[in-house]
């Protein structure tokens, strides 16, 4: 692994069942993630994501390819890696049992740290989760954004290189996302190196450096968010609302750089040349429609389909 490498991935399988049941989950994944950096991934329900960060963590082995992480052969040396690392899991798993400061404190005690030292990261954590005021206050007295941002607090308490995050956002309001978000922009800017799972395209767009779609277990696109972007969809995107929606599709007269799809009652054009579609939606009667530039979430429905996954 590269010194500028603080995980690296290779040629990764992994399957469940046996005999006919058997399922392949990773089909040949490979990645590297650079120190320093935040490093999305990305792919619809079912696409390997949660089972890619087990296998990055060596709670799941492999069948075969190869992890290594903070130098550490994945799973053989699993526990000295994750030494060096912190995880904020999809669900807070915070104990309901111990005060926020508490929780801090025995989670602490799971890398070998003194109390004391513990003790002495625990303000500064406290206040990089703005919870400072709730350090004696029970878990049940949280709300939801508290309980995300000390279980981000409680993912640093190691002081790690690298923070895996499964989803942090999920089911956060938008004030308490957008702390998130501020909060994880800080760290990346002190040097640390993240490794993000999200549904929300908006998130990786604003926080990833680069990122990867993977869907069946196989990587389909890597890059920074903006290079994909323009490299797989087109500069500009129409959104046509409304009854007559479909029939001012099917009377329009595409031209060659335009792309259109439809979901329920909503037009989807994509093209780089958006005038002449303008134009006709301007003299259009009953029709509402959205002019807006290609984003990440247009990428994504591209790569891996707009069908349900559950």
């Amino acid at each position: 692994m590269s010194d500028s490498n603080i995980l690296s991935v290779s040629d990764l399988f992994k399957s469940f069942g046996q005999g006919s049941d058997k399922k392949s989950i990773i089909d040949g994944l490979s990645f590297n993630l650079k120190r320093g950096e935040c490093y999305g991934l990305l792919g619809p329900n079912g696409a390997g994501k949660t089972t890619t960060l087990r296998l990055c963590l060596g709670l799941t082995a492999p069948d075969s390819g190869e992890i290594t992480l903070a130098g550490h052969a994945v799973p053989i040396e699993a526990r000295a890696a994750r030494l060096r690392i912190g995880v904020v899991p999809q669900s807070d798993n915070l104990d309901p049992d111990f005060t926020v400061q508490e929780n801090l404190l025995v989670f602490g005690r799971y890398f070998g740290m003194r109390d004391q030292a513990i003790r002495e990261r625990i303000p500064m954590l406290l206040d990089f989760a703005n919870l400072t005021a709730k350090k004696d206050a029970q878990i049940g007295e949280l709300s939801g954004g508290m309980k995300r941002r000390l279980t981000l607090a409680r993912s640093l308490v190691n002081d790690p290189e690298l923070i895996f995050m499964d989803e942090p956002t999920t089911g956060l309001d938008p004030q308490a996302r957008h702390m998130i978000w501020e909060r994880l922009k800080t760290l990346l800017s002190e040097g640390k190196t993240i490794f993000l799972t999200t549904h929300f395209m908006d998130e990786a767009e604003r926080l990833c450096d680069r990122l990867a779609v993977i869907d069946h277990g196989r990587l389909i696109a890597e890059g920074a968010p903006q290079q994909l972007i323009a490299q797989h969809i087109e500069s500009q995107v129409i959104e046509i609302y409304g009854e007559g929606a479909t029939a001012w599709a099917q009377q329009f007269k595409q031209s060659e750089s335009t792309r259109t799809e439809r979901s329920g009652e909503t037009i989807f054009c994509y093209t780089n040349q958006p005038q002449p579609l303008l134009d006709s939606l301007h003299h259009a009667s009953g029709l509402r429609y959205l002019h807006r530039p290609a984003n990440l979430e247009d990428l994504f429905l591209k790569l891996t389909g707009r069908e349900m996954r559950d």
